[in-house]
């Protein structure tokens, strides 16, 4: 089920690349890659995994509330990234060139359907 719901945001998405669930420990739940990058969407995800859990961290301490998301746009890549329980995200990553807008909306539309599967 995870699988389906990350291919259509991927491929509803343009520049989309791969999505993947993984948890805040950097395993991965499910990935789905539509294109193949010379990029790695799984270890990109697990090295973020630890920023999002010190941003997270750091968002408590500060009584600022919780983390929903994160993007990181570096020269061939945008990674958008959204907490979809405490403990998992999931993350979006496209081209440089790719849609960020419609990335950060196609994930905020699956998030209900990606909480139920877990």
């Amino acid at each position: 089920m995870f699988a389906e719901t990350l291919r259509k945001i991927v491929d509803n998405l343009d520049g989309g690349i791969a999505a993947v669930i993984m948890g805040l420990d950097g395993i991965p739940v499910e990935t789905y890659v539509r294109q193949n990058d010379k990029v790695d969407v799984n270890t990109v995800a697990m090295e973020f995994s630890f920023i999002l859990g010190q941003v997270r961290k750091a968002g408590d301490s500060l009584q600022v509330g919780s983390l929903e998301e994160l993007s990181v746009k570096a020269q061939r890549l945008f990674l958008v990234c959204r907490m979809i329980s405490p403990q998992y995200f999931v993350a979006i990553a496209m081209t440089s060139e790719g849609n960020f807008g419609k990335a950060r909306f196609l994930a905020r539309l699956a998030q209900p359907s990606l909480v139920a599967q877990l």
